[in-house]
């Protein structure tokens, strides 16, 4: 039996492709998240500090940022710290160090969280050999009358990292913001948007692009906003990588 007969779905499409997509209906279910736990876990993003590092000048994007070292799959919670990445990966934001409002205490606890953690562990090291440096970010990108919300302001990108799990957690009065995936050499490789909560994607950022078109208002006399959860994994050589 070759070394291929053995993985998972969800290997055999990252070494395929490179990023695979997951419904939210069977990714929830595989997860045992109820409806009442989903509603707890998106809650917490009605409540996330402003970026106030954007270079652009804009003020369309809220986040909380928290970091673990992840051992044999078991988490462990790391002194809060800022977020740093190098102008090679993000010339818009690079080369900074952004301090951002922790994500609460209360919501890593929630089980929604530990089980997208969980799940993000078993899929990126399921053997469970690694020593990785994780890092979980809150975003909330807010379209406004004026001022469109820019969920990957540095265009087509990667991330720096080994792995990225980008989860969608709602959508609340907008349009577009269709997520493109590209080679490393830029050429497109396709593009989708994720709509439904819990609509995710998993990235093996050595091969993949990756970039969010902006929002706009449906109904521009309403708030509206795209809230997202990312996940990414590095290897300790490989900490510090960005997430703009």
């Amino acid at each position: 039996m070759s070394d291929t007969d053995s993985l998972s779905p969800i290997d055999d499409a990252l070494l395929q492709d490179g990023y695979v997509r997951l419904p939210a209906a069977g990714l929830r279910a595989e997860l045992g998240i109820t409806q009442s736990g989903w509603a707890d876990f998106a809650r917490t993003w009605d409540d996330l500090g402003p970026d106030l590092y954007m270079a652009d000048g804009g003020r369309y994007r809220r986040r909380r940022h928290a970091t673990f070292r992840c051992e044999a799959g078991a988490f462990t919670c790391q002194p809060h710290q800022p977020h740093y990445q190098s102008r090679d990966y993000n010339p818009l934001n690079g080369d900074v160090q952004r301090w951002f409002d922790p994500v609460a205490d209360a919501t890593i606890a929630l089980p929604a969280t530990q089980a997208i953690l969980h799940y993000c562990a078993a899929s990126f090291d399921p053997d469970r050999k690694g020593d990785w440096h994780v890092e979980m970010h809150q975003f909330r990108i807010e379209a406004k009358p004026g001022e469109h919300g820019r969920p990957t302001p540095e265009g087509m990108h990667r991330d720096g990292v080994d792995r990225v799990m980008v989860m969608l957690i709602e959508r609340r009065n907008v349009r577009e913001g269709v997520t493109r995936i590209g080679a490393p050499d830029g050429a497109p490789m396709g593009e989708f948007t994720l709509i439904q909560p819990g609509d995710t994607m998993l990235i093996d950022d050595h091969r993949i692009l990756h970039g969010v078109t902006e929002i706009h208002p449906v109904d521009p006399t309403q708030p509206a906003w795209r809230d997202a959860l990312v996940v990414t994994f590095s290897s300790p050589a490989r900490e510090g990588g960005p997430i703009a």
